[in-house]
């Protein structure tokens, strides 16, 4: 290729990948509905496009490391501390039976439906075992199920691309030699590349910990050295056995995840997993040619209607044998498992290999594999939302406020929250403001606040909005910045304590909670005062002497006040004020 070509295949790829993730947050749809059109219309309608040829033979490793930054963003959000008990013994078993039966199920369909040899079916059933957080998390962002149903289905999709990537690269291991493995080879083979893989990602873990730690990197520097720790381990895992690297990057991810109060979600990061996870989708899905889908679209359907209506309700089904979770929850596990971007990269990355060794049917698994991931995306896409309101799993629609803090107003805030029927949770650095919010009955978050109220921490949690209720008005300020997301929960913060005073808190922008005037050291000083929180059912306009703090509509949705927002009376709600103690008909303190 020209490098005229090189730039103009370059630069379509990086806009699209991008342009279609933009169209699809404003139409409010998975971004991998559109990705793949936009990524197989461009390789259809130009010369250019062709990341294959751009790259040539770096191609397959560059799409290994990236999904392995892929899949270390999506065990950043896997915490196995909130991982136990019964829901822990669903995961494994989703893995394992899904793994041990979806394989097989998968092979046999395909072998008749797509007329391809035995060995191209085992090459495609062990590709599509697989099914990614890159898809099933922004679907449940939709559903927005129950805590314990999310985490499930967030933890399966993650560590079983880990498990289809080894598995995959052992049969084509296994295709590529002409069957001269046996069965302790093979045994072998997985075993050295979990060990691999588990001895690189303990490796990487121990030295991001040492460093994010101890060294004290900054924003930028903690940002590039989780890159470049997780590019440097996972390759030199795969160096060692093919694909041991995603296994180094999800161990890396959980194990971050899991040690307290590491600040390892960074927002340029998230970024830049957000610009791969498009580029990826894009660049192989320009991979597939329309002449290829000629003899496949039909086939493939009835490959995807076999996974979706018998595979994945059978493995659901003995998965939860036995276990805690209700029916309806069991059902939903059933109808969700919708292929992403470990499919397609393994696709992209054997098949053409086997092709070139002559396997019959080979150049069938790319083209269908596309065809499951669009059929899957869409189907589970369009009807999870109704499928879960049908089965009752979706997510309380009241609001769920983070309330940053831990002084006796704010514990105070917090069960007058309660008190209104909402579900609460807070965090606060402080040990005796621990011990305070404990002694209150108020749940208290785990681990570091950027890992709870930003990115997925906020999804898994069901947070609504963030408060930022401290003493300090530059934490608040700067914490409201890093918080502040397009598509996360909304962020409010106190006033600083006297117009202008504070190093950035009053040159930052940002929703300021509260009538003018009622700073963090005010609202103190009045509740030390003897002044009392109180709930007040009905919303009634707040008396003299008391100052509009919230409402709650009649359902169960928060409203702060601000100096931008007017009172607006529900007689299903309740007003939350701060005003004098003493006796009050309206109103009992808390």
């Amino acid at each position: 290729m020209t490098s005229e070509q090189i730039f103009a295949g370059t630069a379509l790829i990086v806009v699209l990948a991008v342009g279609s993730q933009i169209l699809a947050g404003r139409l409010r749809l998975p971004g991998i509905i559109l990705l793949l059109p936009a990524g197989f219309a461009a390789g259809a309608l130009t010369d250019d496009v062709h990341p294959d040829k751009l790259l040539g033979p770096a191609f397959s490793p560059l799409v290994s490391l990236a999904v392995a930054i892929i899949l270390y963003d999506a065990g950043l959000e896997l915490d196995l501390r909130r991982l136990t008990g019964d829901a822990r013994r669903t995961v494994v078993r989703l893995i394992w039976i899904g793994t041990l039966l979806t394989w097989p199920i998968a092979a046999l369909a395909a072998a008749p439906l797509l007329d391809i040899s035995t060995q191209s079916a085992a090459m495609l059933g062990v590709i599509l075992i697989v099914s990614g957080p890159t898809v099933v998390g922004p679907l449940l962002n939709f559903v927005r199920p129950g805590g314990e149903l999310r985490r499930i289905l967030l933890w399966e999709g993650s560590l079983i691309d880990a498990v289809g990537g080894v598995l995959g690269a052992l049969v084509f291991a296994a295709l590529e030699s002409g069957y001269r493995v046996s069965p302790g080879s093979a045994a072998l083979h997985v075993l050295s590349s979990a060990g691999v893989g588990i001895a690189g990602g303990v490796l990487g873990a121990g030295v991001l910990w040492l460093l994010l730690s101890r060294v004290g990197l900054g924003e930028i520097l903690g940002t590039t050295t989780q890159l470049a720790a997780v590019v440097g381990i996972a390759a030199g895992c795969n160096v060692l056995r093919d694909d041991a690297g995603l296994i180094a990057a999800i161990i890396m991810g959980v194990a971050m995840a899991t040690l307290a109060d590491l600040p390892v979600r960074r927002p340029f990061f998230e970024t830049l997993v957000s610009l791969i996870i498009g580029v990826l989708f894009v660049s192989i899905s320009a991979t597939v040619a329309p002449v290829s889908l000629r003899h496949v679209v039909l086939p493939a359907l009835g490959l995807t209607a076999v996974l979706v209506l018998v595979a994945r309700p059978v493995v659901a089904a003995l998965s939860t044998f036995g276990s805690d979770l209700e029916r309806r929850e069991r059902c939903f596990l059933g109808w969700m498992a919708p292929r992403g971007i470990v499919a397609a990269s393994t696709a992209a990355t054997f098949s053409a290999s086997l092709v070139d060794k002559g396997i019959g049917g080979a150049e069938k698994i790319l083209p269908a594999t596309f065809i499951v991931i669009v059929t899957t995306v869409l189907l589970y896409g369009l009807s999870a939302v109704p499928v879960a309101r049908r089965l009752q799993v979706t997510g309380s629609t009241r609001s769920r406020p983070l309330l940053v803090g831990g002084d006796p107003w704010v514990v105070a805030l917090g069960r007058a929250f309660l008190e209104a029927g909402l579900e609460v949770l807070m965090w606060a650095g402080e040990p005796d403001q621990r011990d305070r919010i404990r002694a209150a009955g108020l749940e208290l978050a785990p681990g570091e606040l950027l890992a709870t109220a930003a990115g997925k921490g906020a999804e898994l949690e069901g947070i609504t909005s963030v408060l930022l209720l401290t003493n300090q008005d530059d934490f608040n300020a700067l914490a409201a910045v890093l918080l502040q997301r397009e598509d996360g929960p909304e962020v409010y913060r106190l006033a600083e304590r006297a117009q202008g005073r504070g190093v950035v808190a009053p040159f930052l922008d940002g929703e300021v909670l509260f009538a003018r005037g009622l700073s963090s050291a005010v609202l103190a000083g009045r509740h030390r005062a003897g002044a009392a929180i109180r709930v007040h059912p009905g919303q009634p306009p707040p008396a003299k002497g008391h100052d509009l703090l919230f409402t709650v509509d009649e359902n169960g949705r928060l409203r702060p006040a601000t100096s931008r927002a007017g009172f607006e009376p529900s007689p299903g709600g309740y007003a939350i004020t701060l005003g004098p103690g003493g006796a009050d008909l309206r109103g009992e303190p808390v």
